[in-house]
């Protein structure tokens, strides 16, 4: 299997669960690299009117979890810790959660992502330890 067949193969992953559909989130994964993109809801917003933080986690979250599972073919990875700083609210349009491994050995990896909106300005950033896990990656979770 090749580098790109796998990408599409965690981006069909990502787009089969029930939750990412929920979210309306899409991604793009490369070599140690994805975006994710979700169109801002009204559903997302806490009571003073902007996006609440859990949706930050999120995007951010999976954009370092995907660009690093880039780099692991056999296994699906988990996070073991993610750590977010948010820099300003948002309330409408779409936000772009971008992520790149920042080292990877082993059975951990460091990865960080920052979330922006429309227009590119920084509304957050992550970083997190991610670490390989014994869930295969097969058919059967949606890595088909």
């Amino acid at each position: 299997m090749t580098d790109d067949e796998h990408h599409r193969k965690l981006e069909r992953l990502y787009a089969v669960a029930p939750i990412s559909r929920w979210y309306g989130a899409t991604i793009a994964i490369a070599d140690g690299r994805s975006e994710v993109r979700i169109a801002v809801r009204p559903e997302f917003h806490h009571a003073a009117n902007a996006v609440h933080g859990s949706v930050y986690f999120r995007a951010l979250d999976d954009a370092a979890f995907f660009a690093a599972n880039s780099r692991v073919r056999d296994v699906l990875v988990l996070t073991v810790s993610y750590t977010v700083h948010f820099a300003r609210p948002v309330t409408t349009g779409e936000l772009r959660a971008v992520g790149h491994v920042l080292h990877g050995s082993g059975r951990l990896f460091l990865a960080e992502a920052e979330l922006l909106d429309g227009e590119g300005q920084l509304l957050g950033r992550g970083s997190g330890v991610f670490t390989r896990s014994s869930i295969p990656l097969d058919p059967a979770i949606g890595y088909a």
